[in-house]
């Protein structure tokens, strides 16, 4: 089957595997999209310290169940649409003790600290399958980036009397907007493309804010009367997003942080203390996140063709990283179709 295997910085190829064989309490899946995610972008850079060379990519599933094992429930049928929740948890650590596995002490994501799905098919548990008949396959693909914003939201406690910043408006970040615009919340959509600025207004943003045309201080203070953001997001991972979070959040706000900032950032401390500032992480995302993501998306409502940039056979993998890399923030989402 073939396979798509990142070997180096910047060297993609595509290898042949054997098929998985079916297992007791396992589901085989034929992958039909694979979607390309900032993690694998950054792992063909060779900006991704989790992963070790080399590394079948993606954890961005769209597929259909192929095969069932013994003791896999019922409701997971051959033919019925599916994706995967990429995440492992030890059910032992604290994280998992305190009814959080997504942020497990030893995760182990697909395509990040283990060989990803980035193939025809792939072989997993039963319970990490999720399946439903009214998802089409490539939406299925696009399912678990947009949970990672649901969950920032939730993370947040975000209510319908609160104004939320989300600074960043790829795939991520526009699900942090829809979900907090389902709850009622003022949304100010923060990015640097006008094109995803109006996306993100479409999708439930009341205000948008281009950083590099209009000052962003300036733009929050009036569109919250000078009180700040209650909650911001950050979906980008850079120093000045993350300065610009703690700045610009109101006092007794709440900061979530999606973003891995790439270098050592020197924060002016006065303002956690003086704004009793709640400073959160959000990691990965909870089974109920991706339910909350297929209700959505259930609803027809997501232009979801709009948030597909680009779908390339395996073949053109490299093709379709090297362009993304050349130009890292006009994408959304990149798939590649099997």
């Amino acid at each position: 089957m073939k396979t798509v295997q990142i070997t180096d910085i910047g060297k993609v190829r595509v290898i042949d595997k054997p098929l998985p064989e079916i297992k007791p309490g396992h589901v085989l899946l034929k992958n039909r999209f694979v979607g390309f995610c900032g993690s694998d972008l950054n792992t063909y850079r060779g900006l991704n310290p989790l992963v070790k060379f080399p590394i079948i990519p993606g954890h961005e599933i769209g597929a259909i169940i192929e095969k069932v094992g013994e003791n896999v429930p019922l409701h997971l049928q051959p033919g019925t649409p599916a994706t995967v929740n990429p995440y492992t948890n030890c059910d032992n650590c604290p994280a998992c003790r305190n009814g959080r596995p997504n942020s497990c002490e030893y995760n182990q994501t697909l395509g990040v600290q283990r060989d990803g799905a980035m193939s025809e098919y792939i072989l997993v548990p039963w319970e990490k399958v999720i399946a439903d008949k009214d998802i089409t396959v490539r939406d299925f693909a696009l399912v678990e980036p947009m949970s990672v914003g649901f969950h920032a939201v939730d993370r947040g406690d975000v209510t319908d009397s609160d104004t939320v910043v989300v600074i960043g408006c790829g795939m991520i970040g526009i699900g942090a907007i829809i979900r907090a615009s389902i709850r009622g919340a003022k949304v100010i959509a923060v990015d640097v493309d006008e094109k995803k600025l109006k996306l993100a207004k479409r999708l439930g943003a009341q205000y948008t804010v281009n950083s590099t045309k209009d000052n962003l201080h300036e733009r929050i203070r009036e569109i919250t009367d000078n009180n700040g953001a209650d909650v911001i997001i950050e979906a980008v991972g850079r120093q000045e997003t993350y300065l610009n979070s703690i700045s610009e959040v109101a006092y007794t706000g709440r900061v979530v942080y999606i973003g891995y900032a790439k270098e050592k950032i020197p924060f002016d401390t006065q303002h956690f203390v003086k704004k009793e500032v709640d400073i959160r992480g959000s990691r990965n995302a909870m089974p109920c996140d991706f339910m909350a993501v297929i209700e959505y998306l259930k609803r027809g409502i997501c232009p979801v063709d709009e948030l597909i940039s680009a779908i390339y056979p395996p073949e053109n993998t490299h093709t379709a990283l090297a362009k993304w890399s050349e130009s890292p923030g006009k994408v959304f989402r990149i798939l590649i179709e099997f």
